[in-house]
């Protein structure tokens, strides 16, 4: 499987608490984390959900 590069760009100060907790499940803690996933459709439909506060490099 391919992997992807997943890097929180924006703050979740005023995000829901479904977007905290997905930015949780996928390993993001603060601006600039970068953490690297494979890319299944469970990863990518939580990035999907989360589009505006990360940037994704393959």
């Amino acid at each position: 499987m391919a992997k992807i590069k997943v890097t929180q760009v924006r703050s979740r100060i005023k995000c829901t608490d479904r977007q905290k907790k997905t930015l949780d499940a996928l390993g993001l803690r603060r601006i600039n984390a970068t953490v690297e996933h494979e890319d299944t459709p469970n990863i990518l439909g939580m990035v999907d959900k989360v589009r505006h506060l990360v940037s994704v490099e393959k």
